[in-house]
């Protein structure tokens, strides 16, 4: 133990003169766990959320997609393209296109995606989303309506439910050679699908794959391919990859450049949220720095008779540094040990209850991130040991000799 520390630890320690100068210690002290526990929650509350969304995303979606026009002769080439990548794990074709949903004199905008189902389950995690009926059969009966999956909340809005007939209205229409009519087909609801992304689930209409190309007429193509890669980590790299192998007739996207606009909001809003919090951890350093300021002056004589001693301005500069250490670590490790442990209470008790209906979960999502902790931690170490500079430099400046004859 350094002779710095010990005179530190027992000036912290020792009794103060006056109920304020202990109160402005606590005060620093509790600031400073306050405002690292309200940072480490909000941080974990806000990753929890923002893998929650990811997850419904990604199992909604494939990792990477892959647009343009695509007849049978096309769709081998991009397979081949894709079979040279060993990043990738599996891919699946689909028509997608925008319609029109009628029901009982009600209507909505749908998007229709028309794939294989053995094919798309291999891509994504879809299957375990349906929460009523079934899928279609890949091999209809003959003269059979074919066979649509609507999001939970598209079929709400519009009064459907299993076993009823829609129609399906295309706006690109029909040439009848006289005039354009608008294409239309009946189709018959069998299944109900729930993903958790309300985006998704209140404009998604999934049909098979050759239901989708007869209504959009692609004549057994495609417009799509969705790919599944070995690790989701890898999507930016291997979307460049595959822009340059399949050239400019293709359009790649990965899953975070088709909700670009969510995952910036989320970031931002994390960013701003720990800035705003941070604030709390800058208003606690100001405390710490009265606190030091009145150390000074409350122990004016101690530092004369140090100085006196033969004690130079180095000596007491780390005297004070060490003093403004111990309150920011203890402060600091207080901090780490609530926030730890309240994120951990919230993720395993429902204390705070969602709606389901709006969230689709019941309970505030948590991800304790370690480099979150770290960096936590880390900036309000600086921003403490900021607050000692003056004070530190400030009393190494007080003149032995007027410490002792003032003090």
């Amino acid at each position: 133990m350094s002779t710095e520390f010990f005179i530190a630890r027992r000036y912290l320690l020792a009794k103060r003169k006056g109920l304020f100068s202990m109160v402005t210690t606590v005060i620093g002290v509790a600031g400073v766990a306050l405002g690292v526990a309200a940072l480490i929650v909000t941080l974990a509350i806000m990753d929890g959320f923002q893998s929650d969304i990811k997850k419904k995303i990604v199992d909604a979606q494939a990792h990477l997609t892959i647009y343009g026009r695509m007849q049978p002769r096309d769709l081998e080439a991009v397979r081949a393209a894709l079979e040279s990548d060993g990043r990738l794990a599996a891919e699946s074709p689909f028509v997608l296109g925008q319609a029109i949903l009628t029901f009982d004199n009600r209507s909505s905008g749908v998007v229709v995606k028309g794939f294989d189902t053995s094919a798309e389950f291999s891509v994504n995690s879809l299957k375990d989303s349906l929460t009523r009926g079934a899928w279609w059969e890949e091999t209809p009966v003959k003269d059979a309506l074919p066979e649509l999956v609507l999001g939970e909340e598209l079929a709400k809005n519009l009064g459907l439910w299993l076993g009823d007939e829609a129609v399906l209205v295309s706006p690109q229409g029909a040439s009848t050679g006289m005039s354009i009519l608008p294409k239309m087909r009946k189709f018959r609801v069998t299944g109900l699908v729930r993903t958790g992304y309300y985006e998704f689930d209140n404009t998604m209409a999934y049909c098979s794959m050759r239901s989708a190309g007869d209504f959009f007429g692609l004549g057994g193509g495609a417009n799509g391919v969705g790919v599944r890669l070995k690790n989701i980590k890898s999507a930016p790299e291997a979307a460049a990859d595959l822009r340059k192998a399949l050239g400019f007739s293709y359009t790649v996207k990965t899953y975070a450049d088709m909700n670009q606009t969510l995952f910036a909001a989320l970031k931002l809003e994390k960013f701003v949220m720990s800035l705003v919090l941070a604030l709390i951890i800058l208003v606690a350093t100001f405390n710490i720095a009265s606190n030091l300021l009145m150390m000074s002056v409350e122990k004016l004589r101690d530092i004369g008779i140090l100085r006196a001693l033969g004690a130079g301005p180095g000596f007491i500069r780390r005297v004070f540094f060490w003093e403004g250490n111990l309150i920011a670590i203890t402060g600091i490790t207080l901090g780490l040990i609530l926030g730890v442990g309240v994120s951990v209470f919230i993720a395993v008790y429902p204390v705070v209850e969602l709606p389901a209906d709006i969230y689709y979960v019941t309970k505030v999502p948590v991800e304790l991130k370690f480099r979150n902790i770290l960096f936590t931690a880390a900036v309000s170490y600086f921003l403490c040991m900021l607050s000692a500079v003056y004070p530190a430099l400030r009393a190494s400046r007080i003149s032995p000799i007027d410490a002792i004859r003032y003090g």
